[in-house]
Parts: C-alpha cells; structure tokens; sequence
C-alpha cells in the first residue's frame, strides 16, 4: 500500500507538470483552426496514460475499436473517472463534449477549451437552457464532429446505482445519428475524488452501436443496459486482478458508496 501511495503522489505531480507543458506547448494553436488544439488535447491524454503506465504499472487495454463508426456520431459512455475525459480524445476525428459553462472560464485550460469549440451548459439555468444546448449539439454533430456524452451527467462511483438522465435521448433523438455505447473500469484505477492511482487493467469496450431512429424510452432502455451490464463485467474482472496484484482491490470512500 505504502508503494501505491508513493507512486501515486509521483504520478500526480508528473501528471500536471504534463498538462503544464502540453499548454505552453499549444499557445501558438490559438492562431490556428481547431484541429491544431485538439492535436495538443490528443497528445495530452497519450501522454498522461503513457505516465499511469510507467509510474503505476496501470496498463490500458481497448476492446473493440473496429465498432467505431466513421463520421458523425454520438458516443455515450460510463463515466467514472477524470481519466475517460482526456483519454476518449483520441478515437475521435473531431470530438465534441458538453461541460460546465464554468470550465471555459478557466484560464489557459478554459480558453483551450473555447477554442476547441466545446458546448458550456449552464446547470442551473433550466430547462431552457438544456433545450438550447441539445439544439446546438445537434447542430455540430450534423456537421460532421463526434460528441461524446456521459449519460449519467457526473463522475459515479463503482458500485454506485446508475442514474442516467433524460437529456441523452433528446439529444440522441436529436441529432439522428448512430450511437456507440462505451463500458469501462476507470473508477477501480483513477477513483473519483481521490488522487490514489491503482495498478491493473483498464478495460475500455466500444460495444455494438445503436441506429438512429428508436423511440426515446427505447433508446434509454438499451444505451442503459449495454452500459451497465459490460461495465459491470468489466469491473468484476478488475477487481479480480487487483486482488492478485495488490491482494486487495481498489478502496471505495464511504462518501462515495450508494
């Protein structure tokens, strides 16, 4: 335990001085179109993973790649962890997120952001304001970018009940594309609200897509249960390894348990 504290607090502290460098590096790309960015947010996430590699002996393994569809598309995956937002980045051609609307008024990092051309949704604004942001996330996904969406809308922990929420299908029905559902295990190597980072297998799984066209009720239905039940499998198998690797598998906080 006293080696994965250690290794943790050095892969943190690498892990920003990563970012640090990845920014300066990516000045010049606000003269440029988007792709320049996203090149350096790509890099970026390679990087970070290459160091929770190296320092935490926290291998990566990706399953089912050839499912990707090319060209517009909607991507909606578990969400667990930080480490799913910077490391989807790469599958994607001209990837696309909705976040907080406070993100992009971060400096550096929020203005990479609106550069980047990414959706800020006010959360407490109403329903307007969601209606607003489907609108233009459908807008974007026609012209050909590829949005990737956490159906559950925050962090959950492992083991936590899913919570999905209604806003994925009005935006799936919206934009009228395929859907690529993704399951992972990153909350057992990169858990939330914790900056302990645990050795193993990080499993992400692009899982069989979903045409356009369902029903909302539908939709949810079966973006839902691929989601879980893979996720779930996943999960199973991760702690299994911890267990052999560690003799105990990654702790969940009481706070984070439901």
């Amino acid at each position: 335990m006293v080696s994965v504290f250690i290794r943790s607090l050095i892969y943190n502290a690498l892990f920003y001085l990563n970012l640090v460098f990845w920014v300066l590096l990516g000045l010049p790309t606000y003269a440029m179109p988007r792709w320049g960015i996203v090149w350096i947010a790509k890099n970026w996430g390679k990087t970070s993973i290459w160091l929770m590699r190296i320092v935490c002996n926290t291998r990566v393994e990706y399953r089912g790649l050839e499912k990707i569809p090319s060209g517009p598309l909607l991507a909606a995956a578990k969400h667990q962890s930080a480490w799913e937002t910077f490391a989807l980045l790469q599958f994607f051609d001209q990837p696309l997120y909705i976040l907080k609307r406070e993100l992009l008024w971060l400096p550096f990092f929020g203005w990479y952001l609106s550069k980047a051309d990414m959706i800020g949704v006010d959360r407490n604004a109403g329903g307007r304001s969601l209606l607003k942001m489907a609108k233009r996330a459908a807008e974007e996904v026609r012209r050909g970018r590829q949005l990737i969406i956490f159906p559950e809308g925050t962090r959950r922990a492992v083991g936590a009940p899913p919570d999905y929420k209604a806003g994925v299908s009005q935006i799936y029905v919206g934009c009228g594309v395929t859907c690529i559902p993704i399951a992972l295990n990153s909350g057992l190597f990169w858990p939330r609200r914790s900056f302990m980072r645990y050795p193993g297998t990080l499993v992400v799984e692009f899982l069989d897509p979903i045409p356009p066209g369902l029903k909302r009720d539908e939709f949810t239905a079966r973006v839902s249960t691929a989601i879980e039940d893979a996720s779930n499998r996943l999960i199973e198998a991760g702690r299994a390894e911890q267990v052999r690797l560690m003799g105990f598998s990654a702790p969940v906080p009481a706070a984070q348990q439901s």
